[in-house]
């Protein structure tokens, strides 16, 4: 990521973090398992902690961004935790389009292809990190 791409992700989240996690968790949520309906069943029946438990991970990582360091050991734990859920290499992609697509969403006029290159580019990072960390982890193919 270039320094005017963490410029423009630590703006728009200015501008997108204060709206409440329902909201956002139902428009990603809703979105993953629109486009997953598989994955559905990899989470709680009541989602309001989960909800939470998104933004909770966005504050951290936004927070974060100039300490790659910091960031790649919250995602190490995070991927080892999210392999023992059964998440799988082939989810991350579908995360990621769910992700953007409710910070389009939420973002409105403020989303444009600078915004949208660099989200992809955090999100690309992020996904990389945590898909390293978890391979370990993974059930051997049979």
């Amino acid at each position: 990521m270039t320094q005017t791409q963490t410029i423009l992700i630590k703006k728009t989240w200015r501008l997108f973090r204060f709206v409440s996690p329902a909201a956002v968790g139902d428009a990603f949520y809703g979105k993953l398992f629109a486009d997953s309906p598989g994955l559905r069943k990899l989470f709680p029946a009541n989602m309001e902690a989960q909800y939470r438990k998104l933004l909770v991970s966005l504050n951290v990582l936004v927070a974060r961004l100039e300490n790659k360091d910091e960031i790649a050991g919250y995602l190490a734990a995070l991927a080892k935790r999210h392999a023992g859920y059964g998440v799988k290499e082939a989810h991350y992609m579908l995360v990621g389009n769910a992700l953007l697509w409710t910070l389009q969403q939420g973002l409105g006029n403020d989303w444009n292809a600078d915004v949208a290159a660099a989200w992809a580019a955090l999100y690309q990072e992020v996904a990389d990190i945590m898909i390293q960390n978890s391979h370990a982890h993974y059930p051997a193919p049979r």
